[in-house]
């Protein structure tokens, strides 16, 4: 499915409208070069899963946990991981199988260990169609 956005609220929305879909264990992996709107689509998922703390790039921890929505949310950021073996000392396999929801940044850096059922999304910017366009690629994987 492809989706295109004129405003952060639209992509914000979009967001919003995967969150409030979202089931237990679903994995989301979100690509999408710096400035492109990858933190307010993930604050928007954050929102339709009732999350009501801030949402930010969790950019040197790895993994930001929210536990007050309607289930878990785990927030990675995987930009600067240095080594695979990084995600293994962070319980990764405890997040991804567990009972939240997951999203991950820059996921393309772990596709080895990335599980075979999960929601690619990668959101891409188009400047001869305006400043804040943004055209949102959603591709759900199966088993």
């Amino acid at each position: 499915m492809v989706k295109e956005t004129l405003s952060e609220k639209e992509t914000y929305e979009l967001g919003e409208m995967l969150g409030k879909s979202a089931k237990q264990g679903d994995v989301f992996t979100l690509e999408g070069d710096l400035g492109v709107g990858k933190t307010v689509f993930t604050k928007g998922l954050a929102k339709g899963l009732g999350v009501k703390e801030d949402v930010s790039s969790p950019t040197f921890t790895i993994v930001q946990e929210y536990e007050d929505g309607r289930l878990p949310f785990y927030h990675f950021d995987v930009y600067r991981i240095g080594d695979i073996e990084e995600m293994d000392e962070i319980g990764y396999e405890d997040y991804i199988y567990g009972d939240g929801v997951c999203l991950i940044e820059w996921a393309n850096l772990i596709e080895e260990i990335l599980p075979k059922k999960r929601t690619e999304v990668r959101i891409e910017k188009d400047l001869d169609k305006g400043f804040d366009y943004r055209k949102i690629t959603i591709n759900k994987l199966e088993e």
